[in-house]
């Protein structure tokens, strides 16, 4: 197989979600090689003139057309394996569900990287003819983290700042990085990127 057919291209902003998605896929397919681009205007040219494996698409990329780009992707590459990440209203459906239709597979912006991963499982492991790391999750005991932790972990992981922590828990900010610092040390992790990423590898976040 030649290298550009194990290569997947992920249009995304550099966030905690993207982060931890891109983890994931190094660890259960080391062989595919990862392209980055946060600049949605570059994604034309780079599928014309490169046949990635796999194309994922955050449908809230600045600057994104959906229709535009869709068309011209299609014109490109019509066979080309593209997930696109939006809400229901960029969809223009609503509940999608996690499936392989064909060539596409559209899944909600909030889908967590473990059960994207998930999703691609299927075709992933036959293109690249490998199996995932074996094994279930090793989430740590229950008592590990208190229930409130796993509810700022969750936030973090979908990347949301310490204001927006607290007032979606209704907690004050301190408290918030209190929770942060906290499991940063239970996690065994130095940054928020790297407690993101092991927070999706382990399954600590549904």
């Amino acid at each position: 197989m030649n290298t550009l057919a194990a290569t997947a291209l992920i249009a995304a902003a550099p966030t905690l979600f993207r982060q931890g998605l891109l983890a994931l896929l190094r660890e259960r397919w080391p062989q595919l090689l990862l392209s980055l681009t946060a600049d949605a205007t570059q994604v034309p040219d780079l599928v014309t003139h490169h046949a990635f494996a796999l194309l994922v698409l955050d449908g809230a990329l600045p600057g994104l057309h959906m229709p535009e780009l869709l068309a011209r992707l299609h014109q490109a590459r019509p066979t080309q394996r593209l997930v696109v990440l939006a809400d229901p209203h960029t969809l223009g459906r609503r509940n999608t569900p996690l499936a392989w239709p064909g060539t596409r597979l559209l899944v909600p912006s909030q889908v967590a990287p473990q059960a994207l991963a998930t999703a691609l499982a299927p075709w992933l492991d036959a293109l690249l003819e490998a199996k995932p790391v074996s094994g279930c999750p090793t989430p740590l005991p229950d008592s590990h983290f208190s229930a409130r932790e796993l509810q700022v972990l969750r936030l973090v992981v979908e990347d949301h700042c310490n204001e927006e922590i607290a007032n979606r828990l209704f907690i004050n900010v301190r408290t918030v990085e209190s929770h942060r610092r906290n499991l940063l040390h239970k996690a065994g992790t130095r940054t928020l990127v790297g407690l993101a990423a092991r927070a999706v590898r382990e399954g600590w976040v549904a």
